[in-house]
């Protein structure tokens, strides 16, 4: 059934308005209050394996770390099924350009086992990141109502001027590379997140489901309507 009210009519509220961020741009992310994020990628490591002067030499460079930060910090651990799409297209291709029919046949199986594998052991792969914010003075004293408004009415968000942006950005990047180099010395490595990696991750953060079989397009071929 479908009430004759609802019926031709077009749904007038974007679910964007809910969410936190306004804008994602320069490898960062604008949220609706006006503070700044920037999201490293972190590699991980098996501590366990370590002998003991290198667990200890481990701790005492993450101590160092976190004595010498006076801004927060947000560790996220995410936990995905594996995708071998990427793999599998891989082996087609092996497949289909392979001339020996016994090594063909080969890959075949070898493409079906690892897919049989994945499926019923549900692998799940784990990535690691960090998030690096900025919080211009101005922001810090914004009161609830205030808040509430950026909320609840998307049109009167703030929206940084692009001289003011880069001036914040600027002071972001700093904590970016003191936070890299913090890393650095526990032996992780890390990279920074560019835009369309920002805009792919929030969209499988925020679509878990389509967003295994939906693909994003690319920030460059995007066109903007101004219409």
């Amino acid at each position: 059934m479908r009430s004759k009210k609802l019926k031709g009519t077009t749904p007038t509220v974007s679910t964007q308005k809910y969410l936190d961020f306004a804008e994602i741009k320069d490898d960062t992310v604008v949220l609706k209050d006006g503070t700044l994020r920037s999201v490293l990628l972190v590699s991980s490591m098996n501590f366990s394996l370590k002998s003991e002067d290198e667990q200890n030499a481990t701790i005492a460079a993450y101590v160092s770390f976190l004595n010498s930060i006076n801004f927060p910090l947000e560790i996220v651990i995410q936990s995905r099924r594996l995708n071998i799409d990427g793999y599998i297209d891989s082996l087609n291709t092996q497949e289909r350009d392979q001339t020996n029919e016994l090594l063909r046949a080969q890959i075949a199986d070898y493409r079906e086992f690892i897919k049989e594998l994945v499926e019923l052991s549900d692998i799940m792969s784990k990535k690691f990141y960090v998030v690096v914010p900025y919080v211009p003075g101005k922001v810090e004293t914004q009161t609830f109502i205030s808040r509430a408004t950026a909320i609840f009415s998307p049109a009167r968000v703030i929206k940084l001027k692009e001289e003011k942006f880069q001036n914040h950005k600027e002071i972001l990047d700093k904590r970016l590379e003191h936070v890299m180099a913090g890393l650095a010395s526990m032996g992780l490595n890390s990279v920074r997140l560019d835009t369309q990696s920002l805009i792919e991750l929030y969209y499988t953060t925020y679509n878990p489901e389509s967003a295994t079989q939906e693909k994003l397009t690319k920030v460059e071929d995007l066109r903007i309507n101004n219409s």
